[in-house]
């Protein structure tokens, strides 16, 4: 058994927001342990790439074009995935959005767009899965991406940061009310990481990074594909309701 723990053959994963940085990242690496993949993104032709790449090295991808502040987008995504590939294992809840600015000036539609992405839209992802999931009557796993920034303080991150605290109780609530059906809800919290797309990576110069990271550096995209892999897995089948810190130690200074 434990030659198969990480093993996702057989798996079907929607990962939203899929179509680049961290999310095609992880995308990718579910398809190298063996899941077919959904990639949801309201860019669709960008996702189409990222499913096409994961074809090319012999993996299974569809991509679809998803809003997920708006919930019939999010129910076709999980009704398409479902007439697709006949089942729904694992949703990856990435898709996310962030407007670096102070506090004082940062307007209220700016606020609302940010957490209607970045808290909403998991929202209305990890419920409509979880009602397949219990459907199915299989069970499943939910991820979520939080952020270090759900932990500890960032300037000019409030919506952000405030979104990403409430990711974290949306973690903490759903894997208490859906673990008897099965399900288990977690989230990986990225510290400083390179080549994350425009606007969610803080500017904050290397030599500082380096100053209050204990291992000196950024993470790597691909850092982030075991937790999510372990997470996913049989690996990880009585880990429910944690938030897996994936920081290079940050948070723990």
């Amino acid at each position: 058994m434990e030659d198969h723990l990480f093993d996702l053959t057989h798996k079907v994963a929607i990962v939203t927001g899929g179509a680049q940085g961290i999310g095609k990242t992880i995308a990718q690496g579910l398809a190298q342990s063996g899941s077919k993949i959904v990639i949801g993104d309201i860019k669709l032709s960008e996702a189409e790439k990222t499913a096409q790449i994961i074809q090319d090295r012999g993996g299974q991808a569809i991509a679809i074009q998803t809003d997920v502040t708006n919930r019939q987008d999010c129910a076709n995504l999980i009704n398409q995935t479902v007439a697709h590939y006949n089942q729904l294992d694992i949703m990856v809840c990435n898709a996310g959005i962030n407007i670096v600015k102070p506090a004082l000036s940062l307007l209220e539609a700016e606020w609302d767009a940010i957490i209607d992405v970045d808290l909403k839209g998991y929202f209305n992802c990890a419920q409509l899965a979880a009602q397949q999931m219990i459907q199915q009557g299989t069970g499943g796993s939910i991820i979520m991406n939080s952020s270090i920034a759900s932990v500890v303080g960032f300037p000019y991150a409030v919506a952000y940061s405030a979104a990403k605290g409430g990711v974290n109780q949306l973690v903490r609530t759903l894997a208490i009310e859906w673990a008897t059906h099965g399900i288990r809800v977690n989230a990986i919290a990225p510290g400083y990481i390179d080549n994350t797309i425009e606007g969610l990576e803080n500017p904050t110069p290397l030599e500082e990074i380096k100053t209050f990271v204990p291992m000196n550096r950024k993470g790597k995209l691909e850092e982030l594909i075991g937790p999510v892999v372990f997470l996913a897995s049989e690996a990880a089948s009585y880990v429910t309701g944690a938030i897996l810190m994936v920081d290079g130690g940050y948070s723990a200074m």
